[in-house]
């Protein structure tokens, strides 16, 4: 057997030590003042719980789409202050079909805004992805800027590493490298939007994002699951409008991405007094503290409770647990799902959902029990989970799909923590707004589980990868 020379030890420990610390360097991030907020448990006069369904009745698809609607309804009412943080707010897509022209009513809806209250803040918050991770400039959001409103791109080098492995390689080698300027490379998410850099496309391999989906006026707060994205109109989302004190906490979570994103946040104050007698309360969760808060109310349930869940993604390995030691312990587990099949025109595998149901069904199908919810090309994309069965309820919903990505500091989420009555309205709409999908009640909303079970292990194994490794997009 040939000897090793000194040498060439050497030469495969630096390389070695130089791997380590270039994979460390995607790893090891500290997170902004102000991310992973817990707020206060207040008490909320007035809540009410808004969803847009897609779904088939008697062979002919309808819409019920009411969260877009009360954005406009929240900003022509609007007088002192409009604050928003919207993930996706474009029109790209690939053309192939044609959908509500959501971006330009809400850019329209802004711009007369402006010339009504030409002193009002107002504040936009929004990802890299609606200009291509600084390819160009978006035309809807120059018009913004151009008259006047505070358009507020998010650094997202500042928050946590979605996708860890790649982003030590970025950062040692192209984190420097300008995203801006004449591009020729095709642009992935429209073919008729600007074509983009090389290095817009290394940026955003690193697949981070402010996912959040927040608007804010003097007068009332709706924190949802819903982009203001034409290619997205006709999906099934979640919303809560609500007004209180609590809102000054939804604020303060917004100063903060403004703060490390460059932006002077002015101060604004909903000054709307607690109602000391009101039944309902509400807490502002953001990134991390929504996993905390996710388990202990899974944690938490007894046996003579059912925990409703409604979600686009649900993969985080720490939930997965949960709910299999609720089952364990005779919680009745109901969860209405996206078959992970449709994305845009785009054809999926059903990762993470397929195989993370296969994995909690076959644990316990006497406790577990998954429906799916039935989509044509557009997305159940509702995220949601409920606690129901004793004198009150638990809602935590939001911006937050249930994985790592979401809900372990890595991208900006908002969700909001819900405590009523059992007998209160906002209680009864939830309850049957789960109650409606999964009985198929005056439509077709949802499928049985057997439609889209999966068993393939490579499926599985591929899942696991992706969710531990943060190599996906979900």
């Amino acid at each position: 057997m040939p000897q090793v020379s000194r040498k060439t030890m050497i030469i495969a420990l630096i390389i070695f030590i130089l791997a380590g610390v270039i994979i460390m360097n995607g790893w090891c991030h500290s997170l902004p003042e102000g991310i992973s907020y817990e707020g206060s448990m207040h008490h909320v006069p007035n809540i009410e719980f808004l969803y847009d369904l897609t779904y088939r009745d008697q062979g002919e698809t309808h819409h019920e789409q009411r969260i877009f609607d009360e954005k406009l309804s929240m900003i022509d009412k609007a007088e002192s202050f409009i604050v928003m943080d919207f993930f996706l707010f474009n029109d790209d897509y690939d053309r192939t079909d044609t959908f509500p022209d959501l971006t330009q009513q809400l850019t329209n809806a802004l711009l007369d805004k402006r010339q009504a209250y030409p002193d009002m803040p107002i504040i936009l918050i929004t990802d890299e992805i609606n200009e291509f991770y600084g390819a160009y400039t978006a035309s809807h959001l120059d018009e913004l800027r151009n008259i006047g409103i505070d358009v507020v791109i998010t650094d997202l080098d500042q928050i946590g590493n979605s996708n860890p492995l790649y982003t030590g390689i970025w950062r040692t080698f192209f984190q420097r490298l300008d995203p801006s300027g004449p591009g020729s490379f095709p642009n992935l998410f429209s073919p008729d939007s600007p074509k983009v850099t090389f290095s817009s496309y290394l940026r955003l391999l690193n697949f981070k994002a402010n996912h959040r989906k927040v608007l804010i006026t003097e007068n009332s707060a709706l924190v949802t699951s819903a982009n203001p994205h034409d290619a997205s109109a006709l999906h099934s989302n979640i919303a809560f409008r609500f007004n209180g004190p609590v809102i000054n906490d939804l604020l303060e979570t917004e100063k903060a991405v403004a703060h490390f994103s460059g932006f002077r946040f002015p101060d604004l104050d909903h000054s709307l007094a607690s109602p000391e007698t009101s039944d309902v309360q509400a807490q502002v969760l953001t990134e991390g503290k929504i996993q905390e808060e996710l388990l202990s109310l899974i944690d938490n349930a007894e046996s003579n409770q059912t925990l409703w869940i409604g979600q686009f993604y649900i993969s985080d390995r720490k939930t997965v647990k949960a709910l299999k030691n609720a089952a364990d312990r005779g919680v009745n587990i109901r969860m209405i799902l996206d078959s992970n099949r449709d994305a845009f025109g785009v054809r999926k595998i059903g990762i993470p959902n397929r195989p993370v149901a296969t994995e909690l069904v076959n644990h316990s199908s006497d406790q577990i029990h998954v429906r799916w919810y039935d989509t044509r090309g557009e997305q159940y994309h509702s995220k949601m989970i409920l606690l129901a069965g004793g004198k009150e309820i638990q809602v935590l919903g939001g911006s937050a799909n249930f994985t790592s990505r979401n809900i372990e500091d890595k991208n900006l989420e908002t969700n909001l923590r819900i405590v009523a009555p059992a007998d209160h309205a906002f209680s009864q709409d939830v309850e049957q707004y789960f109650y409606r999908l999964w009985e198929n009640q005056d439509g077709q909303y949802t499928l049985d589980y057997a439609e889209f079970g999966e068993t393939g292990l490579l499926k599985k194994l591929l899942y696991r990868f992706q969710e531990w490794s943060g190599f996906s997009t979900f």
